[in-house]
């Protein structure tokens, strides 16, 4: 179905802090981009939202083909959509928080992720866009939840 607007509008995009507990210690899943902008550096599993996709399952979606992963139940943490986030046009993400469903399932990359895997929260390394932002209040929000 063909679309035709007078003013421009952002694409929106749905991103997953998805987190496990590994013996004592809160971990995050994170994928190593395929693709420019910012291939090589790590960010959090998630994309763009399809046409006819509500939000959360374009989520579950993404973090799927990125990862291999399901999660248990997200929720939405915040919207980020501050102009300029990413270099390729205006993107506003959706992003949700959750746990691992089985802490234990082999993590594969796929789809345009390079390489997928859990780090340590102490332990990140170098980040894409505005994800050390976000990752700081999804560990806020996680951290104060019963």
């Amino acid at each position: 179905m063909p679309y035709t607007y007078e003013h421009p509008h952002p694409a929106v995009a749905a991103d997953v802090a998805l987190f496990r507990n590994r013996g004592g210690q809160l971990e995050l899943l994170l994928i190593r981009r395929g693709k420019e902008p910012h291939a090589g550096r790590w960010a959090l599993p998630g994309g763009f939202v399809n046409i006819d996709e509500d939000l959360e399952p374009a989520a579950r979606r993404e973090l799927m083909e990125e990862t291999g992963l399901q999660s248990g139940p997200l929720r939405q943490l915040q919207t980020f959509g501050r102009p300029g986030r990413d270099p390729r046009e205006r993107v506003i993400t959706v992003v949700f928080i959750g746990y691992a469903d089985d802490p234990g399932a082999k993590v594969r990359s796929g789809d345009d992720a390079a390489d997928a895997r859990w780090f340590a929260l102490d332990e990140l390394p170098e980040l894409a866009f505005d994800h050390p932002e976000i990752i700081a209040l999804a560990r806020e929000a996680i951290s104060a939840a019963p």
